[in-house]
């Protein structure tokens, strides 16, 4: 019989806020993760204060705000009011304090429950604030929400403004790394979205003359659209539209306040609806849906008084209403998109002409391949896809799903000993594990029914729930785990041409990784390290005293699950797959794996040559 468990007034506790920040920072920021992947807890900190500088300016008030991330210490400072200094160490340090709930001091606000800098300041080791107004300044120091340092307010010569500086508590972001590629990502989201704003980063100025226009014209090589870019812009909302040539799914990017919206949102769901029924009343016919979205590249910004989002992370806008006497979300954006792109259709009809062809060429493949994928279903459930093929994670089982989403891994993998060494390590509650057999197919130049009709594709395509675009992808991080010799790197290029040629969104948005996995395990009786490099190797060699062992890892097969649990949890370390805007993926996938064997060649040696460099260094 179970011991009886006393529950007394002894068990009720009262957490202060920094307390319960700390104990449960997933509900405040998200995933805590490594900086590997752009919406770990890091960036999000980051993102919360430059919220309310970005706030600042929506508001009128400074034009420049300056970043800088050195040593994994950031420091954000804008130009704006500045915070009143009698209220300084209450912002930051008191729940639903700010001047957000303040309809007349700040309107159409991202931040409005008046805890992102709390959050921040919280969860960093140290965190300073400085605000500038009136010729005085006033300057508090925490570390991890305590405060240390109260400095009284004394005259200052500077321009007014806020400054502020943090460390993200290593207990809480432990091995972590920021990575340049995401804050810039964001950094570029907050200019596309506030022109005439400038935001300088580590000394490189970033601005935007077009708005959402430059967010697609970053997002899409020139050679690639089917026509110009359409940008319609009236008070209160904004779009950016075209077709991709070559792209088979649909791109969407939204925003709501300056706030990217990964997750979409009433908003995104009233853009799509609108633009089928806008296109379909155009033409005057019943279009399906998906021909009429298959390949758009488009994104949309709308204002919304007081919008109400699913979490503090503010990734999935759940108003419905506009708010200051607006129609609701959903008939304010229908009745935009009605008139004004209906009415550039009637003015561009050569644009309206491509559009139509490219819904029947749509339409024309979708009814080829319809019997395909019927069968392709039906062989992907009679490979018993959950049990076989995939191993899949609990948190796609009841309660866990919406807590642990964020937390959602997949690996693909190749071999019986290796996926077995994952299976047997992973967390069965957030990791997946997916087992190819063999090599995949070299994807690059073939068309969609391939997918279809090679049993690998296939049973990844639905492994991941794509077929119809990543809206519902099941796993946030699609890790490749491969060995690190010349077989596990082709294997490595060969999914991502995969992804590249079907599902680029998949790379593009950021879930794409490589797992890294140790080539040397050096130790002695006392201790041992697990080592990713020759200088990691080396390093480990000389802290070590008296006899060392030297393994050398040849492939994931070898590392036992007991060992390899250390590679796949708290410590792992993956390496993200991004593109470089500037290339196309045309380009990319015809260098790499098309027929230009002469300069590939060529590439290989130089960078061979290179890499033979280093080592002898």
């Amino acid at each position: 019989m179970a011991k009886e468990v006393k529950y007394t007034e002894d068990n009720i506790r009262s957490l202060d806020w920094k307390e319960h920040i700390r104990m449960r920072p997933g509900m405040y920021i998200g995933k805590l993760g490594d900086g590997s992947s752009a919406d770990d807890g890091i960036y999000i900190l980051i993102k919360e204060v430059l919220d309310n500088s970005i706030d600042e300016y929506v508001m009128g008030a400074g034009k420049t705000i300056e970043i800088s991330v050195k040593d994994d210490r950031v420091m954000i400072r804008d130009y704006g009011r500045g915070i009143p200094l009698g209220k300084v160490v209450d912002v930051v340090s008191k729940m639903n304090t700010g001047g957000k709930y303040d309809s007349k001091a700040f309107k159409k606000s991202v931040g409005l429950n008046g805890v992102g800098t709390k959050a921040v300041n919280a969860l960093s080791s140290f965190f300073r604030v400085q605000s500038v107004r009136d010729s005085q300044t006033k300057i508090a120091e925490f570390e991890q929400g305590n405060l240390v340092n109260d400095l009284p307010v004394e005259a200052s010569g500077s321009r007014k403004g806020t400054k502020v500086t943090f460390h993200p508590d290593l207990t809480i972001f432990p091995h972590y790394k920021y990575r340049n590629e995401y804050v810039v990502k964001m950094i570029k989201n907050y200019v596309y979205l506030n022109t005439g704003l400038t935001i300088i980063f580590n000394g490189e100025k970033y601005f935007s003359e077009n708005g959402l226009k430059d967010l697609l014209d970053e997002n899409i090589a020139e050679e690639s659209k089917l026509f110009p870019i359409i940008h319609l812009m009236e008070d209160d909302i904004e779009i950016a539209l075209t077709y991709s040539k070559s792209q088979y799914s649909e791109e969407f990017h939204s925003f709501v306040n300056g706030q990217h919206t990964t997750q979409g949102g009433t908003h995104q769901n009233a853009y799509r609806e609108a633009i089928v029924k806008t296109i379909r009343d155009y033409f005057g016919k019943n279009y399906d849906s998906s021909d009429i979205r298959k390949s758009i590249v488009t994104a949309i910004s709308i204002k919304v008084m007081e919008p109400i989002f699913e979490s503090q992370t503010k990734t999935k806008l759940g108003s419905t209403e506009m708010g200051g006497g607006l129609p609701t979300v959903r008939t304010f954006i229908n009745d935009f998109i009605k008139r004004r792109l209906d009415n550039y259709f009637h003015r561009h009809t050569d644009v309206a002409e491509k559009i139509q062809r490219k819904i029947l060429q749509a339409e024309k493949e979708r009814k080829e391949l319809s019997g395909i994928r019927k069968i392709a279903r039906e062989r992907a459930k009679k490979a018993n896809l959950h049990n076989k093929k995939l191993r899949d994670c609990r948190v796609h089982m009841g309660d866990m799903k919406k807590e642990n989403r964020l937390e959602s891994t997949l690996f693909i993998t190749e071999g019986d000993s290796a996926s077995g060494s994952i299976t047997k390590s992973r967390n069965v509650n957030t990791q997946a594990v997916f087992s190819l057999k063999g090599k995949p197919l070299n994807s690059y130049g073939l068309s969609k029914k391939i997918v279809y009709e090679n049993e690998e594709f296939n049973l990844l395509q639905a492994a991941l729930n794509i077929e119809d675009g990543i809206e519902n992808l099941r796993y946030n991080n699609v890790v490749i785990a491969t060995d690190a010799d010349v077989d596990g790197m082709h294997i490595r290029l060969l999914l991502i041409t995969f992804f590249l040629q079907f599902f680029p969104e998949v790379i593009k948005e950021g879930h794409l990784y490589i797992l890294e996995t140790p080539l040397f395990r050096v130790r002695d009786k006392k201790e041992t390290f697990y080592c990713y490099s020759e200088n990691e190797k080396q390093e480990a060699i000389k802290s070590l005293k008296g006899k060392v062992e030297i393994t050398r890892f040849k492939g994931l097969g070898e590392i036992s699950p007991d060992e390899f649990v250390h590679f796949i949890g708290n410590e792992i370390r993956l390496d993200p797959v991004m593109m470089d805007r500037e290339t196309s993926i045309e380009k990319l996938l015809e260098f790499y794996m098309g027929k230009n064997t002469p300069d590939r060649q060529k590439f290989i040696i130089q960078n061979l040559k290179v890499e033979l460099d280093l080592v002898e260094d």
